[in-house]
Formats: structure tokens, sequence, C-alpha cells
């Protein structure tokens, strides 16, 4: 082994890694500047990746958009890792590691990335660094599923999108809560919590890392998901796509209702468990 990597093997050990999961639109950008203005955690800034997301600053594993991107990454098989994964050598942790370190300071002791294919790749992550930590957001799948629906306004069948959107949410908080059984620290909060009251959970962010609560300086904005439960509404009093919706209803409501949401009523939340 050679020098470098004698001192790769050393910061692995040494530091603590903290892996921010949520799909695309699930406010985990807003999470993760949050938490990359406390003073003990390092996390991308400044890069040319969007959002400072690690999936665009690596060579080891493919990023969302090899898998479809935003919508439908995790409707592909191969998108989910797990500790089984032939990726999992201690050349790629090497590498991986070796990637990253660029963009964090190490002289922090815990060190963030945020990506939203983390959301079914917590078990190959944890194979991958030794003290990792994972904290998930999950948010309403009407507002994930209208605000990423509307990256795709050149396909010309807007409600056969929406279904598959939905979909692709039911199937990758299905992967986690299967996943999270075998992963050792993992925390999952609810976006629409974590708006209304920032302060108290930050303090349970903080007090799941086990360090100082820190106060938040990033804009949080409240009733984030009112104009997408209005656009649900709107799309119940359409004609033509009321059948749809109610589709939807039929096909996803039992499996949402599992994660503490529901297609029917917007104001049941309940929280999530392994």
């Amino acid at each position: 082994m050679t020098n470098q990597g004698f001192l790769i093997n050393d910061n692995l050990v040494k530091h603590k890694f903290v892996f921010i999961c949520g799909l695309h639109r699930s406010g985990t950008s807003i999470l993760f500047r949050s938490l990359r203005d406390h003073p003990e955690i390092s996390g991308f800034n400044h890069t040319d990746s969007p959002e400072d997301e690690g999936m665009h600053l690596q060579t080891v594993f493919k990023p969302s958009g090899a898998y479809g991107g935003a919508g439908r990454f995790g409707l592909n098989p191969n998108a989910h890792l797990t500790e089984k994964s032939e990726l999992v050598t201690s050349a790629n942790r090497n590498k991986l590691f070796t990637e990253w370190a660029p963009y964090w300071d190490l002289e922090k002791p815990f060190l963030l990335e945020k990506s939203p294919p983390n959301i079914i790749r917590t078990r190959f992550l944890q194979s991958m660094f030794p003290n990792v930590y994972f904290i998930v957001l999950t948010r309403h799948p009407i507002a994930v599923t209208y605000a990423t629906r509307a990256w795709y306004r050149h396909f010309r069948i807007f409600w056969r999108r929406f279904d598959l959107i939905l979909k692709h949410w039911v199937t990758c908080h299905e992967i986690l809560r299967e996943d999270a059984q075998f992963v050792k620290k993992i925390l999952v909060i609810k976006y629409e919590d974590f708006v209304e009251d920032p302060v108290h959970n930050m303090r349970t962010i903080t007090d799941f890392l086990e360090i100082e609560p820190h106060r938040i300086h990033q804009e949080i904005l409240p009733e984030v998901n009112k104009k997408y439960f209005s656009m649900w509404s709107r799309d119940q009093r359409t004609p033509y796509l009321r059948p749809f919706r109610n589709r939807s209803i039929s096909k996803y409501e039992s499996r949402i209702n599992k994660f503490g949401y529901s297609l029917l009523d917007l104001t049941f939340r309940e929280p999530f468990s392994k």
C-alpha cells in the first residue's frame, strides 16, 4: 500500500460521514445548507455540481441521470446499491474518498454529502464508510410529484408522467424502508415537520449526530406544499383528469399510508418507522 493509501484509510477512520437522503424536490438542499453551516461539519460548496451534489463529483458509481434522472432513477433495479454490490471494494472505497476529499475541509470531524439516489443506496454507503449517519427527508408525494413533473413539460401526456413519478416516489420509499432494517444509524424526518418547526427538528438532528445545537441561518419557508395541494384539488375538479387522479389513488393510497401520508386526506401525517 502506498503512503497515500495509508493516509486515506486514516481519514476514513477518524471522520464521521453524514449522508442526506431524499428524492429530488424533497427539500434536501435546504437541510444540506443548514447542516453545512455547522462549525463541526464540512459539506461540499461552490462546486460545479448542481446543488453541490456529490454524485456528480465522483466516478465510482453512476449518478441518477444514468438511470433516467429525477422521478425515474429508482425504477431501474440497477440504481439500487447495497453492500452486495460489486462496487464495494477497498480500491473503490479509497477512490471515492479521494475524489470527494478536495471538496471537504478535513480538519472538521463530520463530512457531509447529499444526493437524491442516497435514498436507495444507504446500505452501499454504510459499507463504504466506517462511521456513517443517514438523515432522510421525506416530503408529501403530491408535492414531490407535481414539482418534479414541472421539469418534464415537454412530454405531451402530462398525467401519464404524473403517475410514473408518483410510482417512483412509492418505489424508492419502499426500498428505503426495507434497507433501513440493515442500517445502523438512520434518522427520518418529514419535510413538512422541518419547515414548521426548524429549530426543534435541527435540535433532533444535532442530538442524533451528538454535536452541539446550531442556529439555522438559511431561510425556511412554511406552507411549502400549499400550491401543489391546490393543483391536486384543481385536477379533481377537471372532468377529464378526474379518472386518472382516482386511478392513482386506487393504486397507491394504501402504500403511501405506510409512510405517514395520504392522497385522500392531505393533512394526514404520521411518523415514518422502519
